[in-house]
């Protein structure tokens, strides 16, 4: 079976699979340069917190392979104004903001390290950008298995049906996928007896990609509409729900795309495990509360059209954030992470340990 690839790199060359003109198209598009990687974030042609925060890395080494500095200072200078610019792309998915402040204080560290030329420190630079598209179908493979032990030992190891939201597989970061790579691991056991995933109104992201990339991989698979979930849970034997993350903050309380939160109080209700799927790259301890997220809104017309084609009548108000914040008391199930599964209460403590930070 082929692998999906929504990114391609190569020294000096990045192109990404344009996820709009999915799955009626595959077309890949150059990404030569930082503000490329803004248009294509910002426009989402690209898309998931991980793969953002990739696309965003690969477009500054693209950059800096074309560019030279005369000093380490204008080097250090131009990758943080670069870094900072991709910040706002969309501002909700923390994995921009984590990979900045990761490059910029490694910058500024070689910046004033006698023993680096600005030739040695531009290369290093550039081998970190690029170790992210590695790395991170490692931590997601990691988070798949871990996801799918949990989910076994809690349902004692029976076949289960699980339901998704949104896209979260190899389309939304380098590779596996996170939520979505749970899944695929609790298949790989030979466990998925069925998989659910939402249409994820209003851009679609579950029936054109997640859908997409379940019968690439030949799944057990049917796409429900969102309004569905409720009718689905009581009828059907779910046994989890599990979704992806933008940014999930130091007490638990999850910011993902919009309509995660009524799942999770449906699975509540329901008595259904609720899951979020997080690698530390998604995750902001310097965050107290979900409150603190600055929520995305996207233009009504993601509304109002599809393709051009009108659904809802001129001057009609739209409300239309991108994403909302689940409360971590509704995260049943546990955050899943390249660490292991914990709950929103052990979050910041077992990722100190395991990262090595203070409390």
């Amino acid at each position: 079976m082929t692998t999906l690839e929504a990114i391609r790199y190569s020294r000096g060359k990045l192109q990404i699979l344009d996820q709009l003109l999915l799955p009626m198209e595959s077309l890949y598009i150059p990404v030569d340069n930082v503000q490329d990687g803004w248009l294509v974030i910002n426009r989402m042609q690209v898309r998931g917190a991980p793969a953002i925060g990739i696309v965003g890395a690969l477009s500054l080494a693209v950059e800096l392979c074309h560019r030279t500095f005369g000093t380490k200072e204008k080097l250090d200078a131009y990758i943080k104004e670069q870094l900072e610019y991709l910040v706002t792309a969309r501002p909700t998915a923390v994995n921009m903001r984590t990979v900045t402040d990761w490059i910029c204080k490694m910058s500024a560290a070689m910046k004033t390290d006698t023993g680096a030329t600005v030739d040695s420190m531009k290369e290093t630079i550039l081998t970190e950008l690029e170790s992210l598209l590695e790395k991170d179908v490692g931590i997601n493979k990691a988070m798949g298995n871990y996801g799918a032990e949990d989910i076994m030992r809690r349902c004692r190891n029976e076949s289960v049906r699980i339901l998704t939201h949104c896209n979260t597989g190899s389309l939304a970061t380098g590779g596996y996928g996170t939520a979505l790579g749970v899944i695929r691991s609790v298949n790989a056991r030979g466990k998925l007896l069925h998989a659910y995933c939402t249409e994820t109104r209003p851009y679609n992201q579950g029936s054109r990609l997640t859908a997409y990339e379940l019968v690439h991989d030949k799944l057990p698979a049917t796409l429900v509409c969102d309004d569905m979930c409720a009718a689905l849970m009581r009828l059907n034997k779910i046994a989890a729900v599990i979704v992806g993350a933008d940014r999930v903050v130091a007490n638990g309380d999850t910011a993902n795309k919009i309509g995660t939160y009524q799942l999770a109080v449906l699975a509540k209700h329901h008595g259904v495990l609720f899951y979020v799927a997080a690698p530390t790259s998604s995750i902001d301890l310097h965050m107290k509360t979900g409150d603190e997220i600055i929520i995305e809104e996207r233009p009504h017309a993601e509304m109002t059209t599809v393709k051009g084609i009108r659904l809802a009548p001129e001057g009609i108000n739209c409300w239309n954030p991108a994403f909302d914040v689940t409360p971590a008391e509704l995260i049943t199930g546990g955050i899943v992470t390249e660490f292991g599964v914990f709950t929103p209460a052990e979050l910041q403590s077992e990722l100190n340990k395991h990262l090595g930070l203070s409390n």
